[in-house]
């Protein structure tokens, strides 16, 4: 627990639809509930976090909102990331004219790895405090947002949670560094790459954390995702994070008893039906999971696999979350 939450960066990335973007939230609580100023950070025009926390007005992309105290959160929009600066070098060029220019379009076809590079600079710059081009003031209250025209410095956060894109482009996004760093050999950019890159490949300041379901499929794209991080950046994942596990209710002996059920009523056949069913879908998660700890350790990788239970609700609240981080933070 201590060397994960004690990294300046935690990226959270893993197959779509594994719940991810909950467990970035989950982290950001733990961290926040420990005393560090902690802000979570999505990327493109999403905006979960504060319509989980219900906050009244939407941020707009670059806002740092405060959800609770100890707990911010920001989007950043890799386009937009890519705008602003190529602003710097245009003037006074408005957005809309130079998000519809051919140059625009042609820079950001030419330049492989530039959007995702300038979002990973956002990130560093959340991460040191270091923003002279925007430069933001505190503003007071859970749900006010920074006001992003006075160039005031602040301090850095003691932790930023990254909710990266799923796995194939976050591996693009965290090779940017290299990819662009190929392009641009010297100047300011070339200084912010390098920077990115110290940033990303030092585990005494950033971790690594995916999140996988007990699937064949999901285990194998984490397997995948370690060999990226391995050729990319020389890192391995700390930490696996299993979500919506499904406990065994019933031994052999109970299933074998439950089949002998000689009952013509269909809410006993289903009953016996839906055990069956559940017993099988544990099975098979926990056949996978054993596979995910076992192919990490024949790597020479401590087997730091957890496991988080399944939630079944309809829709998962920020209540919800809550208890998720709880029972992550007794694991961790």
């Amino acid at each position: 627990m201590a060397s994960l939450l004690d990294s300046k960066l935690i990226v959270v990335t893993g197959k779509g639809g594994t719940g991810k973007s909950t467990l970035a939230c989950a982290l950001g609580l733990i961290a926040a509930r420990r005393g560090q100023r902690t802000i979570v950070a999505e990327l493109g025009e999403q905006h979960r976090l504060p319509g989980l926390f219900r906050v009244p007005d939407t941020p707009t992309s670059g806002e740092e909102v405060e959800l609770e105290p100890g707990l911010w959160s920001t989007s950043i929009d890799p386009d937009k990331a890519l705008i602003e600066w190529l602003r710097t070098l245009g003037g006074r060029i408005s957005v809309r004219m130079l998000a519809g220019s051919n140059t625009f379009r042609y820079f950001a076809a030419a330049a492989p790895g530039a959007k995702e590079l300038l979002s990973m600079v956002k990130v560093r710059e959340l991460c040191e405090g270091s923003r002279e081009q925007n430069g933001v003031a505190h503003a007071a209250g859970a749900g006010m947002a920074r006001d992003r025209s006075d160039p005031s410095p602040i301090a850095p956060y003691d932790l930023v949670v990254l909710d990266a894109s799923a796995t194939g482009h976050a591996l693009a996004m965290l090779r940017s560094p290299r990819t662009f760093g190929a392009i641009v050999r010297a100047g300011p950019l070339a200084e912010q790459t390098q920077s990115v890159r110290r940033l990303l490949e030092d585990p005494r300041r950033s971790s690594y954390v995916a999140v996988a379901q007990g699937t064949e499929m999901a285990v194998t794209e984490t397997l995948e995702l370690e060999e990226g991080l391995r050729r990319q950046l020389d890192r391995d994942l700390d930490v696996v994070v299993v979500n919506g596990t499904v406990p065994r209710r019933f031994t052999r002996e109970e299933l074998e008893l439950i089949a002998k059920l000689d009952d013509s009523a269909d809410v006993v056949r289903g009953a016996a039906h839906m055990a069956h069913v559940v017993h099988e879908r544990a099975r098979l998660q926990q056949s996978q999971i054993a596979r995910l700890r076992r192919q990490r350790f024949a790597r020479g990788l401590p087997p730091n696999v957890l496991t988080l239970p399944m939630l079944f609700t309809p829709e998962i609240g920020l209540a919800d979350v809550r208890g998720m981080s709880v029972k992550l933070e007794r694991k961790l």
